[in-house]
């Protein structure tokens, strides 16, 4: 039976309103966030202070690692749309993260060895590729769960992002102060075991997704065999490429705008006006991610040794080590997704919900405000206090609710069913490219930072001047357009179409039987 003939998830019983299902996903993903998040508390710390790169080599590192994380959801969702169906896509794609996650708890003597240095890189290969491989499918499966039209739909995403940063909380806490207190190969371990469980509950919960993220039709094994050497291929490149940074910003340049190109090609050719207006819209929400990703990502880098190096950490008496504070923004997530998915759902109701474009202004300008209100805290001494550590965190994570799965949601609700994965993977596309322009702002900020430390803190704070007031500008000018992007989205005429329905009417009838989407007769 094709995913598309089978009933949503309420036909199966719901739990606080919502298909099972999606609590399995929540589970599942909320250990893939662990262990992804607790390692990536590590990553600037680890280049610095165990490889000994310097400031600026760890910023790019870390840009084009985070970059192709990124990025190769593209792959990933176009092999799950056609091929592997989204569950087995996911379930590959945790293998190869269990395996990265516990070969990064190889550590070697650090500084630079060169044998080392290649396990090193080719662990961040295996987690590249298998994040590319769950990230965006995940994520889609969660939309299949709904029809498009339900007004669940956002609440669900932003219950299925608070699972994401239940995780993450939990892995920069745990990861962050196992790999600074006791050794790196303990944080890393721990990562390693988080994915594994992620992988156990995605498996033993498979019958509440409901037959949702199926292939598309029946493979040979001869075929599913040959897409996973094809993700094999894909460690090797990733393995070289994390390694040649630049190759990574060239490889941005000419892939985003080679998928930007096919998008909106087939967007003007293949789709009815009213399904091209709407990929539009989805465009102009993945090009405004850009700039928010970029900025919100110094946390990972800059932002973080900025807080070992220039923050008072005490709180509560304790001595923090400055990776644990990776985990305020996830905190204030779990803690604020509630408020915000049950505002949406209210705001909706009676109709004064800001629209997506709308929220997306809100986002940007909150993530300025974060960065001026740090600027405005590190004047008051040599050490800024924790305090603006946590108010920074506060608004871009205020910021990050209007975006993140606000955009989740658009992407799913927005795309045809045959382009679901391809929109989604788009949208990563688009974080990915943020990632490396984080990783670039990064390396200018660390360039001098090192060299002294009034110079070095003067440096990262003028930068974060300069970013905040320009992402507050260009929240402004996003609002003033959410308008005519609202209009380009057709929600008075969203309908619940089926992915055959959907399919026959773009591809027809015997095209959309041949991409298995619709089963032959």
């Amino acid at each position: 039976m094709a995913t598309a003939d089978l009933p949503h998830g309420d036909s199966a019983g719901t739990f606080l309103g919502h298909p099972k299902g999606l609590f399995v996903l929540f589970f599942a993903e909320m250990w893939e966030r662990f262990s992804y998040y607790g390692m990536r508390a590590l990553l600037i710390f680890y280049l610095t202070k165990h490889w000994l790169f310097d400031d600026a080599q760890a910023g790019v590192i870390y840009g084009a690692y985070t970059a192709l994380v990124y990025i190769t959801p593209v792959l990933g969702g176009y092999l799950a749309d056609r091929y592997l169906g989204q569950r087995k896509a996911v379930t590959y794609g945790a293998l190869l993260l269990t395996f990265g996650h516990f070969l990064m708890g190889f550590e070697g003597n650090g500084g630079q060895d060169a044998a080392a240095l290649n396990i090193f890189w080719l662990a961040l290969a295996f987690i590249i590729v298998g994040s590319g491989f769950l990230k965006a499918n995940i994520s889609v499966i969660v939309g299949q769960l709904y029809p498009r039209t339900d007004v669940r739909r956002d609440g669900a995403y932003t219950i299925f992002y608070m699972g994401i940063n239940l995780g993450a909380a939990l892995g920069s806490l745990l990861c962050g102060y196992l790999g600074e207190t006791y050794g790196w190969s303990y944080g890393f371990g721990a990562a390693g075991f988080g994915m594994l469980l992620g992988l156990v509950v995605f498996t033993v919960f498979k019958p509440l997704l409901l037959g949702r993220g199926e292939p598309p039709k029946p493979l040979a094994k001869g075929t599913e065999w040959g897409l996973y050497a094809i993700g094999v291929a894909a460690v090797g490149a990733c393995w070289w490429m994390v390694q040649n940074q630049s190759v990574v910003g060239t490889l941005l340049g000419l892939a985003g705008a080679a998928l930007v190109i096919y998008v909106l090609f087939t967007a003007v050719v293949k789709l009815p006006r009213e399904d091209r207006d709407r990929i539009f819209a989805a465009m102009f929400l993945i090009v405004g991610s850009i700039l928010f990703w970029a900025l919100f990502e110094q946390a990972g880098s800059s932002l973080n040794l900025y807080t070992d190096r220039y923050v008072d950490r005490e709180f509560l008496g304790i001595l923090w080590p400055a990776s644990t504070f990776q985990s305020i923004n996830a905190i204030y997530i779990v803690l604020l997704a509630p408020v915000f998915a049950t505002l949406w759902t209210w705001l909706g109701r009676k109709g004064l919900e800001p629209s997506a474009p709308a929220k997306f202004g809100l986002a940007l300008m909150q993530l300025g405000a974060g960065f001026l209100v740090l600027v405005a805290g590190a004047a008051t001494g040599n050490l800024t206090p924790v305090l603006f550590i946590f108010l920074i965190y506060l608004l871009h994570t205020t910021g990050e609710l209007c975006l993140s799965p606000v955009g989740l949601s658009a992407m799913n609700r927005l795309a045809p069913a045959h382009m679901a994965s391809l929109i989604m993977g788009t949208w990563f596309f688009a974080s990915a490219t943020g990632n490396f322009a984080a990783g670039l702002i990064a390396a200018a900020t660390g360039s001098e930072a090192a060299s002294g430390e009034g110079a070095g803190k003067q440096v990262v704070l003028d930068v974060y001047s300069q970013i905040g007031w320009i992402a507050i500008a260009v929240g402004v000018g996003v609002l003033v357009v959410s308008p005519l992007i609202k209009k380009l989205m057709h929600l008075d005429t969203l309908r619940d179409d089926s992915a055959s329905t959907e399919a026959e009417r773009v591809f027809g009838d015997a095209e959309a039987q041949q991409a298995g989407i619709r089963p032959a007769e």
